[in-house]
């Protein structure tokens, strides 16, 4: 256990088709061959873990400009970002300066989480990135293959990486990440063992919603790397939930967010 305090920042809202969220939500019948489309909002939100050991950053939001360009043509058919703003700024407003900073733990690359990365370029604050995804994320953005979520203009910068190896690392006391591949290949998930909260799991987008997590039902809308990989992952998430009583938090669940600003 570790005495480390959980600061959630919220970095917008983002809309989609609700059957990119959950695989089949809504699915036309004989008595309804053409049902109407659900467009869902959900949270785009980063934590600032302030642990004894160092000030970490848990994934970075979009890039303040992914309303106004910055994304290719044709994700803002499938995706609408609002509330935007400077990774500096929600992290002014959060009583914290990009300076304040010791580390970047990214969950994965993709363009809603990896888009403040512009904010430590030429830093010496380390960007912690599992291996799989930062190959994937270059083998995406710098050919016509992989996944078109992934952005060259985020994250191709100078960095300084620091590449996860393996299924799991364990970084500070009471610390640990955890290689969760089926969304994306290197997904990693933060375990933490806090003195106050207990075991709390930052599961990033291994579910996307409640409802991915808590009814085993996948993304859909092309949102799953590899959906053998998604289910064996949901299976490790669900044996440390159950083993260690401990609270999961998806990546885009409004319920999890407001848990985490009311302290969980």
């Amino acid at each position: 256990m570790v005495d480390a305090t959980l600061t959630p920042i919220d970095r917008g809202t983002i809309t989609a088709d609700v059957n990119n969220i959950i695989e089949g939500a809504v699915l036309g019948t004989a008595a309804e061959p053409n049902p109407e489309t659900v467009m869902e909002d959900a949270p785009v939100y980063n934590v600032v873990i302030d642990h004894p050991e160092a000030t970490i950053l848990w994934d970075t939001g979009s890039h303040p400009d992914a309303a106004d360009g910055h994304w290719p043509a044709d994700l803002y058919a499938a995706f609408e970002h609002t509330g935007l703003r400077p990774l500096e700024d929600d992290l002014a407003d959060a009583g914290y300066a990009v300076a304040d900073i010791d580390m970047v733990i990214q969950t994965h690359l993709h363009l809603d989480h990896a888009g403040g990365l512009y904010a430590f370029e030429d830093t010496d604050t380390p960007i912690v990135v599992h291996e799989a995804e930062l190959k994937y994320a270059y083998y995406s953005a710098k050919t016509d293959a992989g996944d078109v979520a992934y952005l060259a203009g985020d994250f191709d910068r100078e960095l300084n990486w620091e590449p996860v190896h393996g299924d799991r690392r364990q970084l500070f006391d009471g610390l640990e990440l955890i290689h969760l591949p089926g969304h994306t290949p290197g997904l990693l998930g933060v375990v933490l063992e806090l003195d106050d909260a207990g075991t709390v799991i930052l599961a990033g987008d291994q579910a996307y919603s409640r409802v991915n997590y808590e009814q085993e039902h996948p993304m859909g809308g092309g949102l799953l790397w590899s959906n053998r990989d998604w289910h064996e992952s949901l299976r490790t998430l669900k044996d440390l939930e159950r083993r260690h009583d401990a609270r999961v938090c998806c990546g885009h669940a409004t319920e999890d967010l407001e848990a985490l600003q009311d302290g969980l």
